[in-house]
């Protein structure tokens, strides 16, 4: 066995719905290492997605490998179980070294009374004034308030020591990357919940490198933050601090720092997020997915003919299949129904009109941020295409790959990491 698997300060999670695109992500990787700024590529894919596409953890794995190989990369690089459970878990562990557990669906559980009793009774440093450096108020904490947060957050904690036990037993200690996701649940974390949680999860043992909780506001596929970005670069940078601090006191991974889901095109954040890593010299893991697909879409377009032609019919079919497409994603779009545009008007478009609707530029006076969001969650359609995409994606493949290349580097690399 080798020595203990460490993630790098700054990483991304590039999803490739198709596995057609893992050069020009690493490629966009490489143009940051050329600035100076190492941003460590992590494929992601989850259950869900495969089983919609019939694709394999192997599969996106041998894309991987091959990006590496072909390009001469000789950072590190991960492919991630993209939410796991005890369900789903088995068929990721040759192919990946990096899970993401996701225990959203236990928050709120009962757990067992003698483990929260115990979890308050361990901590009393914790009650009265809580002060933590780079916070400026300090945290009221009582008994009341640490049994709310573990009849909440305890049993979620229990099911991701369960997962990563299962893992370690599987993989070997220090063999893989461990996050461990609360986001896809109805609140935020409050910073103060969110330190609670980092000592139940030192105590489980569960040794973690990122942790993805929920943040104030929207985060929906696909499109910019909805919220109060002053609320937010708050809650961030107190989140920071608390990492911080659970890092220093509780025998936290030294590397241990906060991961952003649904991370793609949350443009008005980066700014703030860098200021923010810059000031508490911190390490961010940003998740992105199905702009690779959107990317892809758009390069077709570009392209014309037949590939202008691919893209209005899954345009097409998404928009007839929109309930079925947008009910697993109910929670992280936000579409409207008026906004959406008829298909026969879509049929009618030349490649630059669709394009401006397509591709994400709020300034564009063509840019519509619903028909971006079906199609976000639209690529189910042109899974059931197979190889007549497939072969459009290979035909077209230069155009779509400088597409995806700006997309992650231009727009996401560059004013996240390197400012």
């Amino acid at each position: 066995m080798g020595g203990t698997v460490s993630l790098a300060k700054y990483s991304i999670g590039v999803g490739d719905r198709f596995a057609h695109q893992a050069k020009p992500q690493l490629r966009a990787c490489g143009m940051a290492a050329q600035l100076g700024v190492e941003v460590i590529p992590v494929w992601n894919k989850s259950n869900r997605e495969h089983a919609i596409i019939g694709s394999t953890p192997a599969a996106t794995r041998a894309a991987a490998d091959e990006a590496v190989r072909a390009l001469g990369w000789s950072k590190p690089y991960y492919v991630d179980a993209d939410h796991i459970n005890l369900q789903t878990v088995d068929r990721f562990v040759e192919a990946c070294d990096f899970f993401t557990i996701d225990v959203a669906d236990w928050i709120g559980q009962p757990s067992e009374s003698a483990r929260l009793r115990g979890l308050v009774d361990a901590h009393p440093e914790l009650l009265g004034e809580l002060s933590i450096p780079g916070i400026a108020q300090p945290f009221l904490i009582d008994r009341g308030f640490i049994v709310q947060v573990a009849n909440k957050y305890l049993a979620a904690v229990e099911e991701a020591g369960r997962i990563y036990r299962r893992l370690e037993g599987k993989k070997g200690r220090g063999q893989f990357i461990t996050e461990v996701s609360m986001d896809e649940t109805d609140s935020p974390q409050t910073p103060a919940e969110l330190l609670l949680v980092l000592i139940a999860l030192a105590e489980e043992g569960i040794p973690i490198q990122t942790i993805a909780p929920k943040f104030t506001g929207r985060f929906d596929k696909g499109v910019d933050y909805a919220g109060d970005l002053a609320d937010f670069t708050q809650e961030f940078a107190n989140d920071v601090a608390v990492i911080a601090f659970a890092v220093r006191h509780y025998g936290m991974s030294s590397n241990l720092k906060l991961s952003i889901h649904s991370g793609s095109d949350k443009f008005s954040l980066y700014g703030p997020i860098h200021g923010i890593l810059e000031q508490f010299d911190a390490g961010v893991h940003l998740k992105t997915a199905g702009t690779t697909w959107l990317e892809e879409l758009i390069g077709l377009a570009e392209a014309g003919g037949k590939g202008l032609d691919l893209a209005k019919e899954v345009y097409a079919q998404a928009y007839s299949q929109r309930r079925e497409l947008c009910a697993p994603y109910a929670a992280v779009i936000n579409i409207d129904p008026a906004g959406l545009p008829a298909p026969e008007l879509v049929g009618r478009w030349r490649s630059e009109q669709f394009v401006a609707a397509l591709r994400h530029d709020p300034k564009s006076p063509g840019y519509n941020s619903s028909l971006r969001q079906l199609l976000h969650v639209g690529f189910k359609v042109a899974a059931r295409m197979g190889t007549r995409y497939l072969d459009l994606l290979s035909v077209n493949e230069t155009r779509i790959a400088e597409n995806v290349t700006e997309n992650l580097f231009n727009r996401h690399l560059r004013p996240l990491f390197i400012g």
